[in-house]
């Protein structure tokens, strides 16, 4: 039947057009997307074509089965970047987190980490319900959390009624803190700390690259002391899709077990996981760009009036910034910068967050401070 199932590149409206309406409508979308800048986030890149290939030629087997040679080769890189024993392929980094949680802590405990953490805030209360967790919050006022700030919230031998704390979760870079960097001296006493009371400590690294970037140290030494690390291929880096877990090997093969009852068996994955290889070995060189187009950003923003930020705070390639000024909450401003071919996400009541990333250009974020110099400029 004509339409139902739309050739690639084309929409299921144009699919019942006829050939030359459907190539005039295609035309028109490709042109609409091009004008479109996408500020949303780092995770709307597309493959590129060296990616796209090395999908197309990937040596596959069954992953459940261990038989998949890409997602292996994939694990062991990522493994050898962090200088650990062994690694495993996960669909998201929403996945790895809570493999991490579920290993680290037992039921009734509790897990520490910065109020605006993603464990806290974007994973669907999973900590309750995969692993029977309550998550308390630290509050910081620049969203690096450091062990003066986690130690008041610690429960090591408090009374019956107060659950005990089993698990502290760093996240660097953190999203939405304007993602901010932690120094290593700060993550490297958590860890300690930690360690002398017994209590394991997991990375969030979604962007630790991008960490790494900003500090020029390699991800292994911005890693060392955690118990887990999990990482995002499709973020920064722009793979299309897919996470990665690292830790010891006996870590590792709990947590292939625990992948499975979420769900996480991906079979022939190897094809995810070439393009996954790419992201690894392509896509830390050139964060730097990004960064560089955040801080442009920012320091355009800071000399609108209606604009709230200091632009000494954007250390990657997240930009967020206060729109009370306007008198609109975050959400219609977000809209009014869509009409102008901008996109980009409420960070809050009042905040707007930008994400610089590989498929927006130095000339795309000068287009987009314009639209935002018309909606900031002073009436």
């Amino acid at each position: 039947m004509r339409g139902r199932f739309a050739p690639k590149g084309m929409t299921g409206v144009e699919a019942q057009l006829g050939p030359g309406e459907a190539a005039g409508a295609a035309a028109m979308r490709r042109e609409r997307e091009e004008r479109v800048i996408d500020l949303r986030s780092d995770t709307v890149t597309r493959p590129s074509e060296e990616m796209r290939r090395a999908m197309a030629n990937a040596e596959v087997g069954d992953d459940v089965y261990g038989e998949d040679p890409t997602v292996n080769r994939l694990e062991q890189r990522a493994a050898e970047l962090f200088a650990r024993p062994a690694a495993l392929f996960v669909p998201t980094g929403t996945m790895g987190n809570q493999i991490a949680i579920h290993l680290h802590t037992r039921p009734g405990q509790e897990i520490l980490c910065e109020s605006r953490a993603h464990i806290y805030n974007y994973e669907m209360a999973m900590p309750g319900a995969f692993s029977g967790c309550l998550i308390r919050p630290v509050l910081t006022a620049d969203g690096v959390l450091t062990w003066p700030a986690l130690a008041p919230a610690l429960s090591l031998e408090a009374p019956y009624h107060r659950a005990r704390t089993g698990l502290i979760v760093v996240e660097n870079t953190l999203n939405m803190a304007g993602g901010i960097v932690t120094p290593p001296p700060v993550a490297a006493e958590i860890c300690r700390r930690a360690r002398d009371l017994g209590i394991p400590v997991h990375l969030d690294g979604a962007r630790i690259f991008n960490a790494a970037t900003t500090l020029r140290r390699p991800v292994e030494e911005l890693a060392r002391g955690f118990d887990s690390v999990m990482f995002c291929l499709s973020k920064g880096l722009g793979a299309p899709v897919g996470s990665m877990l690292i830790g010891d090997e006996e870590f590792i093969h709990r947590a292939r077990i625990a992948r499975k009852m979420l769900g996480g068996g991906m079979r022939q994955a190897g094809i995810l996981a070439a393009a996954g290889l790419v992201a690894l070995e392509k896509g830390p060189a050139r964060l730097a760009e990004d960064h560089a187009n955040a801080a442009f950003l920012a320091a355009g923003l800071a000399n609108l009036p209606r604009a709230e930020l200091d632009p000494g705070r954007v250390q990657s390639n997240i930009v967020i910034f206060g729109v009370a000024k306007t008198g609109e909450p975050a959400a219609k401003f977000v809209e009014k910068l869509a009409a102008r071919n901008v996109l980009a996400g409420a960070a809050g009541p009042d905040s707007v967050r930008l994400v610089t990333h590989l498929d927006v250009s130095r000339q795309q974020c000068q287009a987009a401070l314009e639209a935002l110099q018309a909606l900031l400029a002073r009436d």
